[in-house]
C-alpha cells in the first residue's frame, strides 16, 4: 500500500497553537524515551561529559556506586590524602597499601564488574596495568604498584597521576543495579512518563470524542480505532514505537512537512510493485477469459440467463435482448434519418442503372423534350421508395403484432445460433479463434508494459494530483 499522509491531515483549526504544543510536548517526551533507552549503554560517556546527568538519573535506574569498587577508590583518596600531608614516612601508608593489594586481588578474582555487564572494563584495568609495570601476571602488577619502594623509586605523584587519569574513571564506571520482585533490573522511568500519557491519554480522549461528534456515522469506538496510530503514547512498554503518531503529530500540526517523503516513498513503492501486479491481474484476468470460453461457458451465458448461478440480476432484463432492441430503435428513428440523403442517392444510382439497361428508355432518351424526363423520374421514385420504405419501417416498428413476431423472430434466431454453435466444428473454430486473439492480447499487453513502464504513468497521476491540489 502506497502511504498516504495527507489523509490523516486535519483542515485549518481555530487552536492549532494547542495542537503544536501537544506535538512539541510529545517530541519532548520522545527525547526521554530515547534517553532512557540509551541511559545504560551509554552511561560511561554521561559519566564522563555529564557527571550531574548521573547523579540525577542513577536512582530512576536503581543504580548506585558498586561497594567493592568503591570502597577501593576511597582507599586510593586517603592513601593520596595520606602522602600529601605527611609523606612516604607515614607508619600508617604501609597499611593502606597493603589494603589497596589485598583489594586488588580480590577485585581480580570477583569481578564485581559482572552484573553491570562490565567486564572488559576490568579487562582493560588489568591490561593497563601489566603494561605500565611491565609484568605478566595482573596481580603481581597490582602488587608491585601498591608498594612503597616502587611509589618511592618510580615518583608517586606521576603514578598516582597515571592511575587517576586511566585506572580510576574504568572502575568509577562500574555500579550495582538493584533488581525487583519480578527479578528484573530496577526501571521507575514510567514516575517521568506518567505525567505525559495522563495528558496524551486526555489529548486523546478529547481528539477521538470531537471526531465521533463531527462524523455522525463514526461511534466514539470507531474514531479510537481511526486514531489508532495514537496508541504507543498510551502504552507502558514498546515506548521507542511513539516516533510514529510524533512524527505524525509534527506534520499535522505543520511543524514539519511530510510530503516530499510521502511521494518518495510512494513513488518507490508503486515503481517497484506496479508492474508486477497489473501484469498479473492484466494476464489473470484475461486467462479466466479463455477458460471460460474454452468450457463454453460464454455460450451459455448469452444464450441461457436464467441459468446463470451464482448470478445477481439487479433488473429482471435480458440485456442482450435489450441492447439489441435500443440498438434497433435508434438505428430507425435517429441514424437512418441523418444518412437519408444517401440513402435516395443510391437508391437513384440502382434506378438509373437499371433503366440504362432498357433499349425503350434508351429511344425516350432521344425523344425532344423528353431527355431530363427521365433523370426526374428517377429522383422522385427514388425519394419516394426511401420515404416510403423508412414509413413502413418505423410503422412496423410500433406495430404489436409485428413486435410479436420479431421477438418470436429474434428467439427462433437465438436458438439456431446456438443451435449451429453448439455443433463441434463451429465451436472448436470459433473458441479457437477467440482464444488465441486473446493470447496476442495478454501478449501484446506485457509487451507494453515492459517496453514503456510505469514511470511514464506515475509521472502523469503526479502531475494530475497537482493539478487537483492547485
Amino acid at each position: 500500500m502506497a502511504l498516504n499522509l495527507t489523509s490523516n491531515k486535519p483542515p485549518v483549526r481555530r487552536h492549532r497553537w494547542l495542537s503544536q504544543l501537544i506535538a512539541i510536548i510529545a517530541l519532548i517526551n520522545l527525547g526521554l524515551v530515547f534517553f532512557n533507552l540509551s541511559y545504560i549503554p551509554w552511561r560511561d560517556l554521561y559519566l564522563q561529559y555529564l557527571p550531574k546527568v548521573t547523579q540525577l538519573y542513577d536512582p530512576f535506574k536503581g543504580i548506585e556506586p558498586h561497594r567493592e569498587t568503591q570502597k577501593y577508590l576511597d582507599k586510593v583518596n586517603q592513601l593520596e590524602a595520606e602522602i600529601s600531608q605527611i609523606g612516604l614516612e607515614s607508619p600508617e601508608l604501609e597499611i593502606l597499601l597493603s589494603e589497596l593489594r589485598s583489594l586488588s586481588n580480590q577485585m581480580i578474582a570477583e569481578n564485581p564488574f559482572a552484573l553491570a555487564n562490565k567486564s572488559g572494563n576490568l579487562e582493560k584495568i588489568k591490561n593497563q596495568m601489566r603494561d605500565r609495570i611491565g609484568m605478566e601476571s595482573a596481580r603481581e602488577a597490582f602488587n608491585q604498584f601498591w608498594s612503597l619502594s616502587y611509589l618511592t623509586e618510580a615518583n608517586w605523584r606521576k603514578e598516582l597521576n597515571f592511575f587517576n587519569r586511566h585506572i580510576r574513571p574504568s572502575i568509577e564506571s562500574n555500579y550495582y543495579r538493584h533488581i525487583d520482585t519480578n527479578g528484573k533490573f530496577v526501571d521507575n522511568f514510567w514516575l517521568i512518563d506518567l505525567p505525559f500519557v495522563i495528558l496524551f491519554c486526555l489529548d486523546f480522549l478529547v481528539r477521538t470524542f470531537s471526531l465521533s461528534r463531527a462524523n455522525p456515522q463514526l461511534n466514539w469506538l470507531q474514531a479510537m480505532l481511526r486514531r489508532w496510530y495514537d496508541l504507543p503514547l498510551l502504552l507502558p512498554f514498546g515506548r521507542w514505537l511513539r516516533v510514529v503518531p510524533v512524527t505524525l503529530r509534527l506534520h499535522q500540526a505543520d511543524l514539519i512537512d511530510l510530503e516530499p517523503i510521502r511521494q518518495q516513498i510512494n513513488h518507490d513503492f508503486v515503481a517497484n510493485f506496479a508492474e508486477e501486479i497489473t501484469e498479473v491481474v492484466g494476464v489473470r484476468m484475461i486467462g479466466q477469459v479463455q477458460e471460460s470460453i474454452q468450457r463454453g461457458d460464454v455460450t451459455r451465458w448469452l444464450f441461457h440467463p436464467e441459468n446463470r448461478r451464482p448470478y445477481i440480476d439487479i433488473n429482471n432484463t435480458n440485456e442482450a435482448i435489450a441492447i439489441a432492441s435500443r440498438i434497433i430503435q435508434l438505428s430507425i428513428y435517429d441514424v437512418i434519418p441523418q444518412v437519408q440523403p444517401d440513402i435516395e442517392a443510391l437508391v437513384s444510382h440502382i434506378i438509373a442503372s437499371a433503366l440504362n439497361q432498357s433499349p425503350v428508355y434508351k429511344q425516350l432518351q432521344n425523344v425532344p423534350g423528353l431527355h431530363n424526363l427521365g433523370n426526374q423520374l428517377t429522383d422522385n421514385l427514388a425519394k419516394d421508395l426511401s420515404g416510403t420504405a423508412y414509413k413502413t419501417l418505423t410503422a412496423t416498428i410500433e406495430d404489436p403484432v409485428v413486435a410479436e413476431l420479431t421477438s418470436r423472430l429474434v428467439q427462433n434466431f437465438q436458438k439456431g445460433l446456438e443451435l449451429e454453435l453448439k455443433k463441434k466444428q463451429h465451436q472448436t473454430v470459433i473458441q479457437s479463434l477467440l482464444v488465441d486473439m486473446l493470447e496476442e492480447i495478454k501478449i501484446n499487453y506485457v509487451k507494453g508494459i515492459a517496453e514503456g513502464g510505469v514511470e511514464k504513468i506515475l509521472s502523469e497521476s503526479e502531475q494530475l494530483r497537482q493539478l487537483v491540489r492547485q
